[in-house]
């Protein structure tokens, strides 16, 4: 087992709407282990606000922040000052779609994350953006590239990482209960999780699993056992937000 630093991290999977969001705290002890203390799905700004204020370390499921170029793209299309592209294929909208980090995660990974300019994870995205005014306005650092209280995650990547299943657990249906039973019963052994009486809302619901998972990877990141930024990659990483996954398969450190 890993050594990990004690203290309350919290975990945001962030949708568009609060109906969707979840929201987890999970703490490790002086002994190392881990154990949710809460989990609430249908949250609204202001909870995650006071949330964030008071934990060690923000795990958030959502892109933090969009491509550079994208960005430069529609500032140019706007004042009617963009550039003739030698050709408009898709090797050319490829650099407009991904970020730095999505494209690190695919090439050293195999993960596929979604496009925050071309998905609909723009929506909780664009709320993302209200949310870290209100994070800045409290005085809590949001430095994107993770360094500061909130880091990027990505639960399925993670799952992937630790070697636990990390597909067919979204949705409702009877099929997707049982791959979250699956994913929990793979946390309780590979981290020694302990459910603080949530075991039953994690079973049911995707959107409390992910929050839960963000919050034991803001743990990662804190501790350091997580990948971050390349040093070629910080600025991009800077502006533009940095997926954090955690570094390996915890069975095999």
């Amino acid at each position: 087992m890993l050594p990990f630093v004690s203290g309350m991290y919290t975990g945001l999977d962030l949708a568009a709407e609060s109906t969707k969001t979840g929201l987890a705290g999970v703490s490790v002890t002086a002994s190392g282990k881990f154990r949710v203390e809460s989990v609430s799905v249908g949250v609204h700004d202001a909870a995650v606000v006071e949330a964030a204020g008071t934990a060690t370390k923000v795990g958030v499921d959502v892109p933090v922040g969009w491509p550079g170029p994208f960005v430069e793209l529609i500032t140019a299309h706007t004042s009617g000052s963009a550039h003739t592209p030698p050709s408009s294929d898709k090797q050319w909208r490829r650099q407009f779609v991904y970020r730095a980090t999505d494209l690190w995660a695919q090439e050293n990974f195999g993960l596929r994350p979604l496009s925050v300019s071309a998905d609909l994870i723009a929506h909780p995205a664009l709320r993302w953006v209200a949310l870290e005014a209100q994070l800045r306005e409290r005085a809590i650092p949001c430095a994107r590239d993770g360094s500061e209280k909130i880091c990027e995650v990505y639960p399925a990547g993670a799952l992937q990482q630790w070697s636990i299943p990390h597909r067919g657990y979204k949705g409702t249906s009877e099929k997707a209960r049982e791959q979250r039973s699956t994913i929990m019963a793979a946390l309780e052994k590979k981290l020694h999780l302990q459910w603080g009486g949530c075991a039953q809302l994690l079973r049911e619901n995707d959107d409390a699993l992910d929050a839960v998972i963000a919050a034991l990877v803001a743990a990662h990141v804190h501790t350091g056992h997580a990948y971050g930024p390349p040093e070629h990659l910080h600025k991009e990483a800077q502006q533009e937000g940095w997926l954090w996954l955690p570094a390996g398969d915890v069975d095999k450190q």
